[in-house]
C-alpha cells in the first residue's frame, strides 16, 4: 500500500505487528494496527512527498479499514499495490535469503484487496518491480 501526501519515507508495517509466538488470531496484533496508524499519521504530517507503507496485513479489509480510519493526517491519497508470485518463486526467495523457517503460502493465497493494483513479480528484478510501481504511482497522481 502506498500513501501519497509529494520527499520520501518508507515504513514496513510488519515491524509494528510482531508478537511471539505469532498467531494471526492474536488480539494483541490490533495494537500493532494502532502503531501503524500512528506512524503513518506522523510521517504524513511531516511534509514527506511520499510515504510508502508495506504490510501483508492490509490485504484484510477489516484491518486495512481500521488502520486508515485511525490516521489523523488530512489530504492524502491511498494507492494499493499487491505484489504476488508463484509458490516456486516464493520457495526460491525464501531459500535464497537463508530463512530456516518453513515457507508459508498463507499470504500468497489470499485474494488481493479489491481495487489494488496487482504486480506479478515472477522473473522480475527489484528494479523492474520498482519501475512498475512508479508507473502506477505516476499515473494515479498525474491522472
Amino acid at each position: 500500500m502506498i500513501l501519497n501526501n509529494s520527499t520520501n519515507r518508507d515504513f514496513d508495517g510488519d515491524w509494528a505487528w510482531c508478537v511471539n509466538p505469532f498467531s494471526v488470531d492474536d488480539p494483541r496484533l490490533r495494537n500493532g494496527d494502532k502503531t501503524m496508524s500512528f506512524s503513518l499519521s506522523t510521517y504524513l504530517n511531516s511534509s514527506f512527498d511520499y510515504v510508502f507503507f508495506s504490510s501483508v496485513v492490509v490485504v484484510d479489509k477489516t484491518i486495512r479499514e481500521a488502520i486508515l480510519k485511525d490516521i489523523t493526517a488530512k489530504d492524502y491519497s491511498v494507492i494499493g499495490i499487491t505484489l504476488t508470485c508463484s509458490e516456486e518463486t516464493l520457495r526460491e526467495r525464501h531459500k535464497k535469503r537463508g530463512d530456516a523457517n518453513e515457507c508459508s503460502f498463507f499470504w500468497l493465497h489470499l485474494k488481493p484487496y479489491e481495487g489494488d493494483y496487482v504486480i506479478n513479480t515472477d522473473n522480475k528484478s527489484v528494479q523492474q518491480i520498482v519501475d512498475e510501481i512508479k508507473v502506477i504511482v505516476d499515473s494515479e497522481i498525474n491522472g
